[in-house]
């Protein structure tokens, strides 16, 4: 409720302020405010339009879609809040002015519709960011029903400041408003940058620099009015990420500096190109470093080609299998024996498996024939039944050799993550039906152990924690290496291009010899 107060009041003023020059001046040369009073509802009308489209939009999404355009609404709130502070700090002591030049253009023209659109695009303006800058802040928002209650409570306290200020009831230092209402505004703004990580990871859209940083429940256990602040004013949930942390720091850092930062301590018109020009020289320095040191950190790649052990129904070592080299599709197995069969896979898309997430995989569990013999004695029907001789057979009455026929059921499958194997399964049972060798009927025997084998427990929790370790590194590579080198080269351009505007207007205004 506090942070769309605090957008309501300072926008809604900013927006009174306009309103009320134009209506200032207006009356001062005896004209209506008919005109201005139609482009003001037009604007208002318009930008509150903009504001329900842009919620409608986002709730008809699915949860996926919601997440990135909810991500780029905070972006586009980020950007607008941005300029706004950035263009009030430049213009505040000539908006007076620039109104009243464009007014009277208009009233020279004698066009009404011109008046009117003057006040439209002048309102307009406040009024789509207020709208955007809401969206953005209902979405990051615990209850939207405080969050509206507040943003309607600031636009009529910003009415009645405005009414007020222009009958010279009061009295309201101005640029002591817009300092202070700016802080609160960048916190905010802070925290639409780290809510616009969270959903971006969330969307799909960002995938490094997510492992935990700090943990905020001491500060603001959940529930708790501390909570309410941290969360729904200022956007930092209780377990920020690294990305998250780096994104709050490097907006919220640099706008404060620009807030607070005293007059007198600024550089001289003649110093700050040099100033600027430096320090964009740093931050393309600090950029390159990141970019050639980051990569050195990441660690070997997980041999994809290696075998993977897998064992028995009983625990002893069955062999290995691995993907074919060149055919993703094709897992190879080889028993302890030395046999190597080869298995096509059938995708099933993907699954949640041993902590991760993996591309699911099935094969046809086949039997080579000499596993098959077509005919069994008293001593392998022993073994093939775990032990011993099955119920009802004996080799006094029945001493074979029995006739076998064989029927196979099950199948395998394969969990693959980055190209490696991490897990696999054969449910391979098979079902021996003996005749003949004093049997005076036909009896079926399930074989025990037959065919069946799995990958240790252990050794898929070693791949899925190499795994994870390799892409966690390989991940924050791209922060460190990518994302925040771009960052730095995008600002000392910024710089730069700075530095050579003022050095040019510094030469302008220089005496000519």
């Amino acid at each position: 409720m506090l942070a769309t107060l605090v957008i309501g009041l300072r926008e809604g003023l900013e927006a009174a302020l306009i309103v009320g020059m134009i209506a200032a001046f207006l009356r001062r040369n005896g004209h209506s405010l008919k005109p201005m009073w139609l482009g003001v509802g037009a604007a208002v009308f318009l930008s509150a339009l903009i504001g329900v489209t842009l919620e409608l939009v986002s709730a008809a999404l699915p949860q996926q879609q919601q997440e990135a355009m909810e991500t780029v609404i905070g972006a586009v709130a980020v950007v607008i809040v941005t300029f706004m502070i950035l263009w009030m700090s430049k213009n505040s002591r000539s908006m007076k002015s620039t109104l009243e030049i464009h007014a009277g253009s208009a009233l020279k023209g004698g066009s009404v519709f011109a008046l009117a659109g003057m006040a439209f695009l002048a309102v307009l303006r406040e009024g789509v960011e207020t709208a955007v800058f809401m969206v953005a802040a209902f979405q990051s928002s615990l209850s939207p029903l405080a969050a509206g209650m507040g943003a309607v409570l600031g636009l009529a306290i910003a009415s009645g400041v405005g009414f007020f200020l222009f009958r010279g009831a009061i009295k309201l230092n101005l640029a002591k408003f817009f300092k202070a209402t700016g802080v609160f505004l960048v916190f905010v703004a802070a925290g639409l940058v780290l809510k616009s990580l969270r959903t971006a990871h969330e969307a799909g859209w960002l995938n490094f620099g997510q492992h935990a940083t700090v943990h905020l429940d001491w500060l603001a256990p959940n529930g708790s009015a501390r909570a309410a602040i941290l969360t729904g004013v200022f956007g930092m949930p209780n377990d920020p990420r690294l990305v998250e942390l780096l994104g709050w720091a490097l907006y919220l850092v640099p706008m404060l500096a620009f807030i607070l930062w005293p007059r007198s301590w600024r550089p001289s018109a003649a110093v700050l190109p040099r100033r600027q020009a430096w320090a964009g020289a740093a931050l393309a320095g600090s950029a390159l470093l990141l970019a050639f040191a980051a990569p050195l950190a990441i660690p070997a790649t997980p041999l994809q080609t290696g075998t993977t052990p897998f064992a028995s129904g009983a625990g002893a070592p069955g062999g290995s299998l691995r993907l074919a080299p060149g055919e993703p599709e094709t897992l190879l197995v080889r028993t302890s024996s030395g046999v190597q069969s080869s298995h096509p896979l059938t995708g099933h898309g993907t699954e949640s498996h041993a902590g991760r997430t993996v591309h699911v995989y099935t094969a046809e569990a086949t039997v080579s024939p000499e596993n098959e013999p077509a005919k069994v004695s008293t001593d392998l029907l022993t073994v093939l039944n775990g032990g011993r001789m099955p119920v009802g057979i004996s080799t006094s009455s029945n001493p074979g050799p029995f006739a076998a026929e064989w029927n196979h059921k099950g199948e395998i499958t394969v969990w693959v993550a980055n190209g490696t194997v991490i897990d696999a399964v054969n449910t391979e049972g098979a079902a021996l039906t003996l005749s003949g060798g004093g049997l005076t009927t036909s009896r079926t025997i399930v074989v025990a152990g037959d065919g069946g084998w799995k990958v240790p427990a252990g050794h898929v929790d070693a791949v899925v924690a190499e795994l994870n370790s390799f892409e966690s590194a390989t991940a924050e590579n791209v922060l460190y290496s990518r994302c925040l080198p771009a960052v730095f080269c995008v600002a000392a351009v910024l710089l730069f291009v700075a530095a050579r505007r003022n050095r040019r207007r510094l030469r302008a205004s220089a005496p000519s010899p």
